[in-house]
């Protein structure tokens, strides 16, 4: 997809990183992964190297690889592999861009560096002009993510006169709660067609109602189908339906939480529903108890069962 065509809509799934129990890549899951979210999940589109892909915790050179597998194994099947290339520094960002127009992405997102963090909306906007230059042709995203980065300027701020600076630029994932901006993201981005997509995954229905185009999340990996349908019955005019699977969801997340919800748990959950097998995260997080994702496993079971 060229930065001038299309809209990025509906659900993508924000990958997981499968590794060996030694902790190294394990890419031969990539391959059955790609089949499992089309063919179970009914997610056509991915988000790479993201919070979920734990994409911070690896090398430049883990990052090239896990993008180029995505690139291939999505190649002529996915819609869209999105790659996030966003590094603590410019530098490392801009390499990770380039590697992915070379793989053949079809679109780079960009978190804040939250190290040394931008002071100001403009400063964050030169860091991601920046790092768009090195991959002009591809489609950019901004990646708000104020709950890991720090970083808490407002998203809406961040939009303003991008286009002047960054004419790739083609949307938001917007990973925040506040609801009041996130609708003035969408008053922005509406007139320039613009994707707004969501990041939280159990608020979905919410921000649906606001306008947001599609959602970005960890969940989507394996409850994909059941917020396929969520998206379907609104989209249909059956709210009490949607509102009734998003409920559910809900009620899924509260039993996880009160386990310790997190993303080692959440890989896990991974393998327990895919089967496939996700391995442990990377240090210094901590691998979920095997009994915990059961648990959480059982309760999205007995759920849904209640249908």
């Amino acid at each position: 997809m060229s930065p001038g065509t299309g809209q990025l809509s509906g659900l993508v799934a924000a990958t997981f990183t499968p590794l060996t129990p030694q902790g190294e890549l394990n890419l031969p899951v990539i391959g059955p992964y790609v089949d499992y979210l089309l063919e179970k999940q009914g997610v056509r589109s991915v988000f790479v190297n993201g919070t979920t892909g734990e994409g911070c915790s690896f090398s430049l050179e883990e990052r090239k690889q896990l993008a180029e597998e995505w690139c291939r194994q999505g190649k002529g099947k996915l819609d869209q592999v999105i790659v996030h290339v966003g590094c603590l520094n410019v530098k490392d960002s801009q390499e990770l861009a380039r590697h992915a127009a070379s793989v053949g992405a079809d679109a780079i997102a960009v978190i804040s560096p939250s190290f040394f963090k931008p002071t100001n909306a403009d400063a964050l906007k030169m860091f991601l002009k920046e790092v768009a230059s090195a991959a002009p042709e591809l489609p950019f995203y901004y990646y708000h993510l104020p709950s890991m980065t720090g970083v808490n300027l407002e998203a809406r701020e961040i939009l303003e006169g991008i286009e002047n600076q960054i004419p790739s630029f083609r949307g938001l994932k917007f990973s925040g709660t506040d609801l009041r901006d996130l609708g003035q993201c969408v008053c922005y981005c509406r007139p320039h067609g613009w994707s707004l997509l969501y990041g939280v995954d159990e608020h979905l229905l919410g921000a649906v109602v606001l306008g947001v185009n599609g959602a970005v999340g960890s969940t989507y990996n394996y409850l994909g189908n059941i917020m396929n349908s969520m998206l379907t019955a609104f989209e249909k005019g059956d709210i009490a339906q949607a509102r009734n699977l998003q409920f559910k969801m809900q009620e899924v997340i509260t039993f996880a939480v009160s386990l310790g919800f997190s993303l080692p748990m959440n890989k896990q959950l991974m393998s327990e529903f895919s089967g496939l097998h996700m391995g442990p995260p990377r240090l210094p997080l901590l691998p979920c108890p095997p009994d915990h994702a059961k648990s959480i496993a059982q309760k999205l079971r007995d759920v849904l069962a209640e249908q």
